[in-house]
């Protein structure tokens, strides 16, 4: 019995830790740094986003940003942050990464609560503990157009979306996980008539903040072609920070945050347009240029993160 009441104060503690790192609410998003840190996800809110998500194509430029565009300092628009799950599908850790949860026995896919190496920050995030043996952090996800990826600045470091959905884990959650050591990319796409493909990364880490999270990228292979060694040593832009080599707003054009150079030949982070090929003014769909091109708007996407062994 006393063991059970330890495993339950241990578990407790451990889940009041997840919310106070994570359950901060921020009421405007373009208000100074310090209320734009909470690291939470969205609730199923996100979801009811979805009909708008299918039907975007058919919206004119000027309404699709209108309806996407974050809030401003000059709309003064109040926002709520979204909320991140007060359960993780598995009661023991935090781990270091997904990979370690495996190693410790944890063969099942769900949401972890994971604390990288000399990091004071603790996360969720889906672990892919089946697809090419276990053990994949997964850092970002697309498939039904629940989550709006338009986001600011402050939501690509910190997080944003629905764990156990369509989400992006955060910038610099992802900084503190490759931090670690060396990591593999592996990006799995889906395309509408149910074709699959992938691309892998035999070297991945992204740098501080300090450099806009630019991008390190090591060897491809795969099947989907490489779209994403172009964007290599690329700093992160986003629709309020723009890093990219263009004139113009890489970010703004294709709505969403991208490790872009001028501008891309892959975006995960666009629109998710339902049926694959996509009509818009500008570029903008969840596409990787290799594989279908750049006016086709991918059915599913994940990229997921694993150590390499040593």
């Amino acid at each position: 019995t006393s063991l059970i009441n330890n495993q339950s104060l241990i578990i407790a503690r451990l889940e009041e830790q997840c919310l106070q790192s994570f359950g901060r609410q921020q009421t405007d998003q373009t208000s100074s740094d310090s209320q734009s840190t909470s690291r939470t996800f969205s609730n199923s809110s996100e979801g009811k986003k979805k009909q708008n998500r299918d039907t975007h194509g058919e919206q004119t430029e000027e309404t699709a940003i209108k309806k996407e565009i974050p809030p401003t300092e000059a709309t003064k628009t109040t926002s709520q942050a979204p909320v991140l799950k007060t359960e993780s599908s598995q009661s023991e850790g935090p781990w270091a990464d997904c990979y370690e949860a495996y190693l410790a026995g944890q063969k099942s896919s769900g949401i972890y609560l994971l604390k990288p190496h000399n990091s004071n920050q603790i996360m969720q995030a889906w672990c892919d503990q089946e697809t090419s043996e276990g053990g994949w952090t997964v850092m970002q996800r697309r498939q039904d157009g629940s989550t709006n990826f338009f986001k600011t600045w402050q939501n690509y470091k910190h997080g944003f979306g629905n764990v156990d959905n369509e989400y992006w884990l955060g910038l610099e959650n992802i900084y503190w996980l490759t931090k670690q050591g060396s990591y593999t990319l592996l990006i799995l796409m889906d395309d509408w008539q149910g074709r699959q493909v992938s691309a892998e990364y035999d070297q991945f880490r992204i740098e501080p903040e300090s450099d806009f999270y630019r991008l390190r990228l090591g060897q491809y292979r795969g099947t989907a072609g490489d779209s994403l060694s172009w964007h290599n040593d690329k700093q992160f832009s986003t629709l309020d920070k723009d890093r990219d080599s263009y004139s113009g707003n890489c970010a703004h054009f294709q709505k969403g945050g991208w490790w872009y150079n001028m501008c891309a030949h892959s975006n995960l982070n666009g629109v998710w347009y339902r049926g694959g090929h996509y009509r818009s003014r500008y570029q903008d769909g969840v596409y990787w240029a290799e594989f279908r091109g750049g006016a086709y708007s991918l059915k599913k996407v994940s990229m997921l993160l694993k150590p390499n062994k040593q």
